[in-house]
């Protein structure tokens, strides 16, 4: 009697295991399908970037400033921008984004936030602390013909 106690005892100690081991592995199908759900439509979701009505690629970075970014842009967000230092165009945000500044030299193409409100776009290179938001996939001559001849306004625009 004490055999069959303790083999039923068992019994219902593999079966309580196993249902939860069900369980468990259902709910990380679902949080998996849950993660590559939003994942795709993250991948729908694009923000561009034009120079004065030439859209350009940009490989964006994946930081709370570029996302602060999205939500200025949802309703196109259009910058005046200047050149300076004969190496970059900056432009004023008119708001202040959150930044995480580290000292950087800088390439052609590269897309930084400055002081939290203005965009800067390179053509050429500098060493300052800037927040990385992208980067412009052109070649260096491309992009000084584009933006070393005079100043010229960007548009950002975020489309669900």
């Amino acid at each position: 009697m004490k055999k069959v106690s303790k083999l039923l005892i068992g019994l219902i100690i593999i079966n309580l295991f196993s249902c939860n081991k069900l369980n468990n592995s259902n709910l990380a199908s679902t949080s998996d399908e849950s993660i590559n759900t939003t994942v795709e439509e993250d991948d729908n979701m694009e923000l561009t970037l034009k120079i004065e009505n030439f859209k350009v690629d940009v490989s964006w970075e994946n930081n709370e400033s570029v996302n602060e970014l999205k939500n200025l842009a949802v309703d196109e967000l259009i910058i005046n921008m200047s050149r300076y230092g004969g190496f970059e165009q900056v432009g004023s945000l008119k708001t202040m984004i959150t930044s995480s500044d580290t000292r950087i030299t800088t390439i052609p193409g590269d897309i930084m936030l400055y002081s939290s409100n203005q965009i800067v776009i390179f053509y050429g290179s500098n060493t300052w602390e800037y927040t990385k938001l992208g980067h412009i996939n052109l070649s260096k001559n491309e992009l000084t013909n584009l933006l070393s001849n005079k100043d010229v306004s960007i548009s950002l625009s975020y489309k669900y």
